[in-house]
């Protein structure tokens, strides 16, 4: 039993970090650092909602609910980012990855123009949608890293 140890403590923290939700994304977004303090930041929320207005609402829709002025035209329908089974789903990380990379075989373009700072921003946002008065501080908290 005393062997069984010293292996378990290596091998326990490799299969956790294989359940974690985050493990279907690429290496390299799977090993970037989330900005955890970035993310629960009213100021970078803001920041984020400018942005989101300006590059994502037409899809998207103002309130992020999948309802813009282009989701009809779309080969398949905006996700609904204030969806509550979405948002339990959504890593920082996943939002960060789907921002950079878009989605393959939808209409979701990759947004690499933005510089990394600007896509948190955006991050911090949309993980503040649909959390009853728009997002706040604390958001962050709330999500898996």
């Amino acid at each position: 039993m005393r062997r069984l140890l010293p292996l378990a403590v290596l091998v326990l923290p490799f299969l956790a970090a294989c359940s974690r939700p985050d493990r279907a994304l690429p290496t390299a977004y799977r090993a970037i650092d989330v900005p955890r303090e970035r993310l629960a930041d009213p100021a970078a929320q803001g920041r984020g909602r400018e942005l989101f207005q300006e590059t994502c609402a037409l899809c998207h829709g103002p309130r992020g609910d999948g309802h813009g002025p282009r989701a009809g035209s779309l080969g398949s329908p905006p996700t609904d980012l204030t969806r509550a089974s979405w948002r339990r789903s959504a890593t920082p990380r996943f939002v960060y990855w789907r921002i950079r990379e878009g989605v393959p075989g939808t209409d979701m373009p990759s947004w690499k123009a933005f510089d990394p700072n600007a896509t948190w921003d955006l991050v911090a946002y949309v993980l503040s949608l649909g959390q009853g008065d728009g997002g706040g501080a604390g958001t962050a908290s709330k999500l898996p890293a």
